[in-house]
């Protein structure tokens, strides 16, 4: 059984988000700010969203890898000192002009070709950390550098519209791409040494300042990415044409009368477990080798998952299946360490989910802005909570603060309700009560968004699901987390000893 988390408290800042003078935030000088804001204001935590590459869509659960890293992330700015660019070659590029968006249309187009420039210039084939690098990376390193190389080699298209020959990775065709597309494939990897390098850097920093790094998986990888096309055998493919056979989703709810169609692929769970259930510990291996904390998106998947006929409209034609349980978690704890795991339990109630966190350890997830609907027993609010589990006022997919509060969005009962749980008098109160409500819990970790401690509207929502082309767009300005935010923080920490 894996040991609790340490009561404290922390801030959930995608590094999409960090401000930037380059259209998306990076591992540079702004990451380590809000690490000295973080210990400044006394958090342990600095939550991510994941940190691969992202597809069309830009959604960060959906990625071209579960192991590489987002090249969008890597530090020009270190670039330049390491003599790999110059300001002026930096500077030619058009980076948007709206410093609270991220700019990825202008990222996409300006960022590669420097890099590329970079690559060229740099020798990172003598240093001693590049060769490390390439053997911890063995399982994924080769593979995945060989699928971008191929994927801009066939005009970014998705690798099942690939012709015949390497879409089913014959032998004579892989020998032959890879010797075409060396010098690419090169390129590819190098990138994936300077994202490690320098998030490494990064962590390193964080930890020695008493933050640590708790990540973002999802359970389910894209169907658009290296592992499915290397691995097919482990993914619900028809063997004739690699299509899927079903894909993954949730039934209708409360939210969406229709369900939702995710499209990712599904698991073989029988050729998993029959390999030990080997890729899964293999890339918890490299979650835990970039974070102190995983946190795995929709655990629910683990117990029972619902499979969706491909090709189907919406949600509403799945069925429910028998996930692997335990011997995933099983597998999981074998591998990973001192590295904890938080287990993304929302959703329908799944009395399996319940039992599997007792056997684990793992700590579920609490959500505030779920807690006011009108049940005193609903499992949100905070004399609900266990101490082995983590409170958030609400995730990447909810609302802000200030957006879901808002009278005019909220039922007159459950404005009522949400005043004499929390005290609240007047409607500007309400966040600064959420965030003390919180605080004040048993729950071992509080975790808040940078947007609700910024006490920002909807405007700032990171996700919406269901939707496409304005999400994981929110950046935050230079200095707007102030001094006042470090004492807010601060007096909530030392009130609730949280330290």
């Amino acid at each position: 059984m894996k040991t609790m988390l340490e009561r404290g408290a922390g801030i959930l800042m995608p590094v999409s988000s960090l401000p930037s003078p380059y259209g998306i935030g990076t591992f540079g000088s702004a990451a380590y700010e809000f690490v000295d804001f973080l210990k400044k204001a006394r958090q342990k935590y600095w939550q991510v969203l994941p940190v691969g590459p992202t597809s069309y869509g830009d959604s960060p659960y959906q990625s071209f890898s579960a192991f590489a890293g987002n090249p969008y992330f890597i530090d020009l700015d270190t670039l330049v000192k390491e003599g790999l660019l110059t300001q002026d070659e930096i500077n030619a590029c058009y980076w948007g002009d709206n410093p609270t968006q991220v700019a990825y249309d202008a990222v996409f187009w300006y960022r590669f070709p420097l890099l590329k420039k970079a690559y060229a210039r740099s020798e990172y084939r003598e240093e001693q950390g590049y060769e490390k690098f390439c053997m911890d990376s063995w399982f994924w390193l080769n593979d995945y550098a060989f699928y971008m190389a191929l994927k801009f080699h066939f005009d970014n298209k998705e690798w099942l519209a690939w012709p015949e020959d390497i879409r089913f990775r014959k032998k004579e065709a892989v020998e032959s791409y890879r010797e075409e597309l060396k010098d690419e494939i090169d390129f590819w990897k190098f990138l994936q040494y300077k994202f490690y390098q320098q998030w490494g850097k990064l962590r390193a920093y964080a930890n020695e300042q008493g933050i640590s790094i708790i990540g973002d998986i999802p359970i389910y990888v894209a169907l658009d990415s290296a592992d499915v096309w290397t691995h097919p055998e482990l993914f619900l493919l028809d063997e004739e044409n690699l299509t899927p056979i079903k894909v993954a989703g949730v039934p209708p709810d409360a939210f969406s009368e229709t369900g939702q169609l995710w499209g990712n692929p599904l698991y073989r769970w029988d050729v998993q477990e029959k390999t030990d259930f080997a890729w899964w510990k293999e890339r918890m291996k490299a979650s835990a080798r970039l974070y102190d904390v995983v946190r795995i998106d929709h655990f629910i998947g683990v117990t029972q998952y619902y499979a969706i006929p491909a090709g189907s409209e919406d949600g509403k034609t799945g069925e429910w299946l028998k996930g692997p349980g335990k011997k995933l978690t099983d597998a999981i704890n074998m591998v990973i360490g001192d590295t904890k795991i938080i287990a993304e339990d929302l959703g329908i109630f799944v009395p399996e989910v319940k039992e599997l966190l007792e056997e684990t350890g793992y700590p579920g997830m609490k959500i505030i802005e779920f807690a006011f609907s009108g049940d005193r027993f609903n499992e949100h609010l905070p004399h609900m909570y266990s101490p082995n589990s983590v409170v958030y006022g609400g995730t990447h997919d909810n609302e802000t603060l200030v957006g879901y509060f808002k009278p005019e969005a909220r039922q007159w009962w459950e404005l009522q309700y949400i005043a004499d749980y929390m005290g609240v008098s007047h409607q500007h109160e309400v966040v600064d009560k959420v965030l003390k409500t919180a605080y004040a819990s048993v729950a071992s970790v509080v975790i808040f968004q940078a947007q609700d401690v910024l006490k920002l509207d909807s405007w700032a929502r990171m996700n919406t699901p269901g939707t496409v082309g304005n999400n994981w767009r929110w950046r935050m300005k230079p200095g707007e987390l102030t001094q006042d935010h470090i004492n807010h923080l601060s007096w909530l920490v030392d009130t609730f000893g949280r330290f």
